[in-house]
């Protein structure tokens, strides 16, 4: 369990994915670039046993936008996208109504 507080130190925004690309040493991860604002930054997520690169180019998306940086396998990601867990594999949790890129999520 977390506090209140600390879940309030998450900083959860709607970026806009710029460019997918398939992660160069790895058969489960995209090097995806997204649009925070006028900010772009680079995420590595495992996607790709759901999405093909077309569908994700201009899709709306949540990320946490203020997690430190790491480095997976090779690549560097500054945040993460948020995704439910299905069988089928991950899901994508996206603005229902269009959205400008940076809003808050409250």
């Amino acid at each position: 369990m977390i506090t209140f507080e600390e879940f309030q130190q998450l900083d959860l925004r709607v970026a806009r994915i710029v460019e997918a690309k398939v992660h160069p040493s790895a058969d489960r991860l995209y090097v995806l670039t997204v649009d925070v604002d006028g900010e772009t930054r680079q995420i590595v997520a495992g996607i790709r046993s759901s999405y093909t690169i077309d569908e994700l180019s201009g899709k709306k998306i949540v990320i946490v936008n203020n997690l430190e940086p790491a480095t997976i396998r090779g690549e560097e990601s500054a945040g993460m996208l948020l995704a439910a867990g299905s069988s089928d594999g991950p899901v994508l949790l996206i603005p229902e109504k269009d959205v400008p890129s940076g809003t808050k999520i409250k």
